[in-house]
């Protein structure tokens, strides 16, 4: 029998403590404290996160209950609620933001080379954003209505293994489009996107940058068609033009050619009219490609049952993003662990198992992989299918 370390313990010597180290000494995180450090926050809120822990007593209640256990697990301070709330709400939340980033980066390498639903070899991304509602007594910072506040979650996610390569937090305000002034376009790649983000002085400045779009168009679009390719109208496509902006603004903000594709969505009875620069993939990619994006909006969905971003343990600014950014890290980490381990299972599977045995001191890699099969589809849980890889 193995008498080693813990699941949790195991769990964490995946992450890179040097590069935590570095995230805090960039911030002074650990200045002038004595005993309950930076990664001992990190560990209490990483333990929370996978054991779905309600709020801070439940986590000062459950770590307590294991008192002999916490040095080995990497937590040398004295957990308290008191001493956890007071972390969360001085520690700068940049600290973990910086992490998770590290995290992302390891993790996109792992996945690169996994297979995509389109024949495609350039990399894909696609941009959408998820409000979480919140009380506005309770959270005033976080502006959004007159009656409730909200906080946003911008992401933008590799199509090409699911992990999220660009984050932003914001109030519920900010409009979706002023995230792609923040992004850093890639030559080269694909930034796949809903009309919210319609804009095309942005727009223009991702094809000047040598990037590519595929963006849906609104009803109210001007445009003059300069050419018309012929389609297969079996396969769903209308029209697949070339086109030139007439509108007054958007000629100026957009003065180059666009492609215009038309496509009938026969399984929800939709007609979809797609923009983008590209012209050299088929029509049929194209719309391939926007229907992708969906994959984001299953991120969210799965983030928001499986993690622990609806319900906070702080009400400040700094409390929540701290919660969310160290989410974040826990789901890149398990996506980091299942590839490293070579594991079937989905991550939704390992953090069932996860939750049940951080303090058992079973090998990590025989708890996950004996006697796991891939999920199979299930009609009640369509979310998970995005893991399955």
């Amino acid at each position: 029998m193995y008498a080693g370390k813990s699941v949790f313990s195991q769990v964490m010597e995946f992450m890179p403590s040097h590069t935590f180290r570095r995230c805090v000494q960039r911030y002074h995180g650990d200045r002038h404290v004595k005993q309950f450090t930076c990664l001992d926050q990190f560990l209490c809120m990483a333990f929370a996160q996978i054991t779905y822990r309600e709020s801070l007593r439940d986590i000062e209640v459950c770590l307590r209950s294991q008192q002999s256990k916490l040095y080995h697990m990497g937590i040398r301070g004295k957990v308290s609620k008191s001493t956890l709330a007071d972390a969360n709400e001085k520690r700068d939340w940049r600290i973990y933001a910086d992490f998770a980033h590290s995290l992302i980066q390891k993790a996109r390498r792992l996945y690169q080379d996994d297979e995509f639903s389109v024949n495609l070899q350039q990399t894909a991304y696609a941009l959408d954003s998820s409000t979480i509602d919140l009380c506005l007594s309770v959270f005033p910072w976080a502006k959004f209505r007159k009656t409730k506040s909200a906080i946003k979650l911008h992401t933008l996610l590799d199509l090409r293994g699911n992990i999220p390569s660009f984050i932003h937090i914001s109030d519920g305000k900010l409009h979706d489009v002023n995230i792609l002034d923040q992004l850093i376009p890639e030559p080269g790649s694909f930034y796949v996107m809903d009309r919210g983000y319609l804009d095309f002085a942005r727009l223009f400045t991702l094809n000047e940058s040598d990037s590519f779009f595929v963006i849906r168009a609104k009803s109210n679009l001007r445009f003059r068609r300069l050419y018309s390719r012929s389609i297969d109208k079996n396969s769903g496509l209308r029209c697949d033009q070339t086109i030139v902006l007439t509108g007054n603004r958007s000629q100026k903000a957009y003065p180059a050619h666009l492609r215009r594709v038309k496509f009938n969505d026969v399984e929800k009875g939709n007609i979809l009219v797609f923009l983008t620069n590209d012209f050299t993939l088929s029509a049929l990619t194209i719309a391939a490609l926007y229907r992708s994006r969906w994959q984001v909006e299953l991120f969210f969905k799965w983030i928001k049952q499986h993690l622990r971003i609806k319900k906070f343990y702080g009400t400040s600014e700094n409390a929540v993003k701290t919660q969310i950014w160290t989410a974040i890290s826990v789901y890149v980490l398990v996506a980091i662990i299942k590839k490293e381990l070579k594991i079937d299972a989905s991550l939704y599977t390992i953090l069932q198992i996860l939750s049940v045995t951080v303090f058992e001191k079973s090998l990590i890699d025989q708890l996950l992989g004996s006697g796991l099969h891939p999920e199979q589809p299930d009609n009640q849980d369509n979310q998970l299918n995005l893991f399955d890889y």
